[in-house]
């Protein structure tokens, strides 16, 4: 499955890729990672934090998949507003599940802190605004029920929202403790820290299949067989090698990379911003003063093969970008389109297959994936080792869906 078309901007800051150790396939590891993007370095990770040994498998080169589409911006607010996961699967976990995004921005922070290569991990605070008039009561009911629960942010009324930047929106809600990261440096530099740990990296390796055999789990691969007590999935958007996803979207979003602009900063603090209407324009900076601007969801999975398609659509969205900022001289230095995947009830899957033992899935589907990816690994890591997690109930695999889906989520 190809996940992404067009020019993309993160390779370019990293271009010398990173040499991987060569390793023998050992005779038995604990846990076989299938998955060598954020989701499988993060949780490779905090598996070698517990003393398991670990490989990491991937069919390409690791970091050249989702890795390099990601546009890195690290919020703990989600797709679905707080209050609106309330009513959804109660208040107990809804206000949970927030509080761990909340906790995983943070170790996200001191992740970067451990690495050998500096990821361009910054601090930002994320401007979340109306988008119409209609839009405007859901952002103050959802200020006051984070702000009931201690979740740090401010509210900026339509002349606030002047004050600090040059376009007009009813409200916005202004979150603070998220962040902005090169994710392709960031994955990049977990790979080198854990290859000092020890954790066996195995690219260009398809896995084909996976059985049990006297209690242990056999995978055959293009590389050979390993042999594992158990197996992880984090394969991201990608069709999974074992079993099936159901109470999921795979649709594909496009994206924009300005050339260099000559102000610093390019606007308040350089703050992520994002929307309420649905598909959702969202932006960034960068460390050499670009502007990353994503948007115009489509449901399909596959990108357009056409450069003059994703061209195309990368002008709207520059079109829309000077709309919000019209005295910036924005020109496009590259575009892509990229596969994305939703759940249909906005919570990622994490946790043991509910019939198939010893096989693990971490699926950070949504627009907080690298948050998801981080919450996952440290659940995952406390029950590969024995122990229970009182929150692992909320993504777990086998969960009722919303309403609107009307079946199950899950893996099947």
């Amino acid at each position: 499955m190809n996940i992404h078309e067009g020019s993309l901007y993160w390779p370019v800051t990293m271009p010398i890729p990173l040499e991987r150790k060569i390793v023998e396939i050992a005779s038995h590891y604990e846990v076989i990672i299938v998955g060598g993007g954020m989701s499988g370095a993060l949780s490779a990770l905090a598996l070698a934090d517990k003393g398991l040994s670990v490989a990491v498998l991937d069919k390409r080169q690791m970091t050249t998949g989702s890795t390099m589409a990601n546009t890195g911006l690290l919020q703990y607010s989600n797709d679905i507003m707080l209050h609106e996961l309330i009513e959804q699967i109660g208040e107990k976990d809804a206000v949970r599940f927030y509080q761990l995004c909340l906790e995983a921005m943070g170790k996200l922070k001191k992740t970067a802190e451990r690495l050998p290569l500096d990821p361009d991990f910054i601090s930002r605070p994320s401007i979340y605004y109306a988008s119409d008039d209609n839009d405007l009561k859901r952002i103050k009911k959802e200020y006051h029920i984070l702000t009931h629960y201690g979740f740090p942010c401010d509210y900026w009324d339509e002349e606030d929202i002047c004050n600090h930047l040059p376009f007009s929106k009813p409200g916005a809600i202004v979150t603070h403790g998220d962040a902005e990261v090169n994710p392709y440096k960031f994955v990049n530099g977990i790979l080198q820290l854990v290859e000092s740990m020890d954790v066996h990296l195995f690219e260009f390796t398809a896995v084909n299949d996976v059985t049990e055999e006297n209690g242990l789990l056999r995978i055959s691969t293009s590389s050979g067989e390993f042999q594992a007590d158990k197996v992880l999935f984090t394969t991201g958007y990608e069709t999974l090698p074992v079993g099936k996803r159901i109470g999921a979207d795979i649709n594909r979003s496009y994206v924009i990379v300005t050339e260099p602009l000559d102000v610093s900063p390019i606007w308040h603090e350089n703050a992520l911003i994002w929307e309420t209407k649905r598909p959702y324009l969202y932006m960034r900076t960068t460390v050499d003063n670009r502007i990353i601007v994503g948007g115009l969801d489509e449901d399909k999975p596959q990108p357009p093969h056409s450069n003059e398609s994703i061209m195309k659509r990368g002008a709207n969205i520059k079109k829309q970008l000077e709309t919000l900022f019209p005295e910036l001289p924005i020109e496009i230095d590259y575009a892509y389109c990229a596969t994305f995947g939703e759940s249909l009830d906005n919570l990622p899957f994490i946790g043991e297959h509910p019939t198939k033992r010893n096989h693990y899935y971490l699926l950070g589907y949504g627009g907080n994936g690298t948050v998801y990816s981080m919450l996952g690994s440290k659940i995952l890591a406390e029950i590969m080792t024995g122990k229970d997690h009182s929150d692992a109930h909320i993504v777990q695999l086998k969960r009722a869906a919303t309403a609107l889906n009307g079946g199950k989520s899950g893996i099947s």
